[in-house]
């Protein structure tokens, strides 16, 4: 269970729980929607609409403390010590805790009241605020319900939760994100401090299963002078996984990440967009888009024949 001054701190920083393990945070991109500034990659790439987006997470539980994590990492815990929570009331109760978190934005001149009444009617769940989501036990039931409602659901995972990824293939999310965290299982020890020994092992095994998932992407969070080396590394674990999307993005530095991290360490847009290029180079993937605001460069198989399915509603 989290201590009450866990609890604090994160409802300082802007968290609001949705139950004994789950809780809600309003992205940025989000609030920049609502007041027509600017909007999410994924609303760039996929047509999520930002003002539509309820970003949440189910567990507080992981398997790695990410020297780019904006986190706390010291209180990562691998042991699930939670009430299972029902994902019904889950889905409920994080659309009321976004939607009153939000209440405030129709007394700012700048909010397009439109979106703002849009917003009251989410359409997209990004099960990817903190943590590692795969931990909660009912999962393909909270993707099975948010689909249900016709929302989508796209998952974020660090892919050391294999055996929960398998039962996924039977309840599949809109859009799969495996993060592949280094080229190498020497970076990914350096780089990852993992609280598992066969961490790099269990991201080998779910990577294969990307390729049976109808909608899937490999992210990569690159950190210069860090794990942003070897491309044609990553390459090679990308042509093997086959995901339908790459997604190149630039580590950030915010939050806690500073005490581990540099400002040095944040790589601009253009080294993102050249190292995207590096991959495409030794893959099969071509650059499809760009979003420079957010550091981050798509790519996509070159031999995809289907039509990119935007989810606009």
């Amino acid at each position: 269970m989290l201590s009450k001054a866990r609890v604090k701190d994160l409802e300082k920083q802007g968290y609001r729980f949705a139950g004994s393990h789950t809780a809600i945070k309003v992205c940025i991109w989000t609030k920049k929607a609502l007041k027509d500034e600017d909007v999410c990659y994924k609303n760039t790439f996929y047509g999520i609409q930002s003002h539509r987006c309820v970003q949440m997470t189910p567990s507080f539980c992981d398997t790695m403390r990410c020297i780019w994590c904006w986190r706390d990492t010291e209180f990562t815990n691998i042991k699930w010590d939670f009430p299972i929570d029902n994902p019904k009331k889950i889905i409920d109760r994080c659309i009321e805790e976004h939607k009153q978190y939000l209440k405030g934005f129709p007394g700012n001149p700048k909010t397009n009241m439109k979106k703002y009444k849009e917003a009251m009617k989410p359409l997209h769940f990004a099960i990817s605020l903190s943590c590692e989501p795969t931990f909660y036990p009912r999962l393909p039931e909270l993707i099975d319900k948010i689909k249900k409602r016709g929302m989508t659901a796209f998952l974020v995972t660090n892919g050391t939760n294999y055996s929960m990824l398998k039962k996924l293939l039977k309840h599949q999310p809109t859009q799969l994100y495996i993060t592949l965290p280094a080229p190498d299982e020497e970076t990914y020890i350096k780089c990852c401090s993992p609280l598992i020994k066969d961490g790099w092992k269990r991201i080998q095994e779910s990577l294969k299963l990307l390729k049976k998932f109808k909608r899937s992407t490999i992210r990569l969070t690159l950190v210069k002078n860090e794990n942003m080396i070897e491309p044609e590394k990553y390459a090679n674990l990308i042509m093997k996984a086959e995901p339908l999307f790459v997604e190149a993005k630039g580590y950030v530095w915010v939050g806690r990440s500073r005490l581990r991290l540099e400002l040095k360490n944040m790589p601009r847009h253009k080294e993102i967009v050249e190292f995207a290029k590096k991959i495409a180079e030794f893959s099969d993937y071509k650059i499809i888009d760009n979003k420079k605001e957010s550091r981050v460069v798509l790519l996509m198989k070159k031999d995809f024949k289907g039509r990119i399915m935007k989810f606009t509603t």
